[in-house]
């Protein structure tokens, strides 16, 4: 379980793109998602986890795109390539990466109502 918001963190690792949109309606709860195209799809449909699709990464890219800067995106996307460094932003005594670390959190529960029945 707690390597799905380290997943969904990952998978923030976008810039500031966010490219076409494309609705979906998820009959169970009759919301709608935006599946949006940007840099953390990229890097999610390219990672390594076995649960990626471009629905789940298409959801949290759109999910980034409503709660995270172009900055933040870049710091998740590094997320990816580097782990460890999720763990040094939590940890960290800075002002700015508390901040960070508190908008990337909020981030990751959003992501999660989002997109889990993707």
């Amino acid at each position: 379980m707690k390597a799905i918001p380290l997943v969904l963190a990952v998978c923030a690792l976008t810039l500031s793109a966010c490219g076409q949109r494309e609705t979906v309606t998820r009959s169970a709860s009759f919301s709608t998602v935006n599946l949006a195209n940007g840099p953390l799809r990229t890097a999610c449909l390219r990672s390594d986890r076995p649960k990626r699709n471009p629905q789940l990464c298409g959801c949290i890219q759109g999910v980034a795109d409503r709660v995270l800067t172009s900055s933040e995106q870049r710091v998740a996307e590094s997320f990816y390539r580097d782990p460890h460094q999720a763990q040094v932003i939590r940890q960290s005594d800075r002002q700015d990466d508390e901040r960070l670390w508190s908008t990337y959190t909020r981030f990751v529960r959003s992501a999660e109502r989002s997109c889990s029945a993707l």
